[in-house]
């Protein structure tokens, strides 16, 4: 007998554990079903997904094209183990995104998750240093971004930099060299927004020049910190840093997972500071929010220091089980397709151009700090006082109580903090954009009215 949506939201309370959730406040909202950009919940509820179900949809769900891929890959093979072997459609997705990453990026490792993307990046960085034809075993430490979030598993977290997220869990982390944030909304004492990069990259330049012979890897997210709060750094900053740990033979990790696939308006972020880093993460819209499959992409200098025989023991001691999945592979597939067919990065311009039409406006509201874009990832930051910058006390909410008031109006949206992110499939319509972003405004409205 099929359930009914009360049961299904009972159990969604009591026996799903919600990961960043405080289950004793959830309200269960059970999805049932979507079409195009829109969710639909076990009681016929719509709500446009103005968050791309956590940042990963990219063409819409149940786009017609990429269930047919899927489908059809079901006729042929669902899973077969990447260890020791390969598969026809997970080989030609590697030679794909060889061919549409920064130039240079040449071998293709499969995982999972963003997360495990990362992880496998770093030790990737770390075993590289001792086996390249002349060691520097002395390279183990690694540096990151101060708020940096790279996902949740112990070395992701390591180079993680959000306290709220990463502090219980410091006792089993390794030691990374932490860079302040190139945040230019909260810019330090006496620094114009005109000098933010010079500023923030001569901390970098300070950093490296004192300890590159320790160093291994730099990691970044480049142009956005996502997590941190839609945290936009400054223009020229991602360039600066593929100099300089070029200038101190530093390896460079870009963490693309967020921004890559047409976020920042183009295919990823990296092109639009024209960096091509030595080791590149992929995950979330890699499949179009579809199936679960994280890449880490390495240069051919990377791979070679791994190049051997099974005496040599060079090879990379590190694997998942669903990697490479061909499942996820035809999905990827699919949508790297309908980039093309579709011509979805030559359609960001106008919707682009939408979206910060409507942030103009808001960004007049008593209570929004900021209303920062990169594309079509947005931040809208609420605080108690515009002049000073003083944030409202955590404990009121104020971005969650926005979120919940656009539900009533028909639009899902999620905050970091009091930061209401909107990070829309690239497939929204321009009406659909402006539902979203009417429905942002009217929840500021409502949060912050008293």
């Amino acid at each position: 007998m099929k359930p009914t949506p009360s049961e299904l939201e009972a159990w969604d309370r009591d026996v799903v554990w919600h990961g960043f959730t405080p289950m004793a406040e959830y309200e269960p909202l059970v999805i049932d079903r979507a079409e195009g950009c829109t969710l639909i919940d076990v009681n016929g509820r719509r709500l446009l997904d103005g968050v791309s179900s956590l940042w990963c949809n990219v063409h819409g769900h149940r786009h017609p094209k990429i269930d047919a891929a899927v489908r059809e890959q079901l006729d042929k093979i669902a899973h077969c183990t990447s260890l020791g072997m390969g598969n026809s459609t997970t080989a030609a997705l590697a030679r794909r995104l060889v061919d549409v990453t920064p130039e240079g990026l040449e071998h293709v490792f499969f995982a999972s998750d963003g997360a495990s993307s990362v992880e496998a990046a770093l030790k990737m960085a770390f075993q590289y240093w001792r086996q390249r034809s002349d060691p520097r075993p002395q390279k183990t430490k690694f540096v990151a971004l101060g708020e940096a979030y790279h996902g949740d598993t112990i070395g992701s977290v390591s180079v993680g930099g959000i306290d709220l997220f990463h502090d219980l869990f410091r006792p089993l982390l390794f030691e990374v060299l932490r860079l302040p944030v190139p945040d230019t909304y909260r810019l330090p004492a006496g620094v114009a927004a005109g000098e933010a990069c010079d500023f923030y990259t001569g901390q970098v330049e300070e950093l490296l020049a004192s300890r590159h012979e320790e160093i291994a890897a730099l990691v970044v997210e480049p142009l956005v910190q996502g997590a941190a709060g839609m945290i936009m750094q400054p223009q020229g900053y991602l360039r600066r840093l593929r100099e300089l740990t070029r200038q101190y033979d530093i390896l460079l990790i870009a963490d693309e997972v967020a921004t890559g696939f047409g976020r920042t308006g183009t295919m990823f972020a990296c092109e639009q500071e024209e960096v091509a880093p030595d080791l590149m993460c992929l995950g979330k819209g890699l499949t179009g929010g579809y199936l679960a499959m994280s890449t880490t992409l390495a240069s051919d200098e990377v791979f070679q220091a791994f190049d051997g025989t099974y005496a040599d023991l060079k090879h990379f001691f590190h694997g998942h089980t669903y990697g490479g999945n061909p499942l996820a592979a035809a999905a990827a597939l699919a949508t790297l397709k309908v980039f093309d067919e579709e011509d979805t990065l030559a359609s960001l311009p106008e919707k682009i151009a939408c979206v910060q039409e409507h942030l103009v406006r808001i960004a007049e509201l008593r209570h929004v700090g900021s209303a920062r874009q990169r594309g079509l990832m947005v931040g809208i930051e609420l605080v108690a006082d515009r002049a000073t910058r003083e944030p409202f006390p955590w404990q009121e909410r104020r971005a969650a109580q926005a979120c919940r008031a656009a539900i009533e109006q028909g639009v899902w949206l999620r905050p970091l903090g009091d930061v209401i992110i909107v990070m829309p499939p690239l497939a929204m319509s321009i009406e659909e954009l402006d539902q979203v972003m009417l429905a942002a405004e009217q929840g500021i409205v409502a949060a912050t009215a008293a």
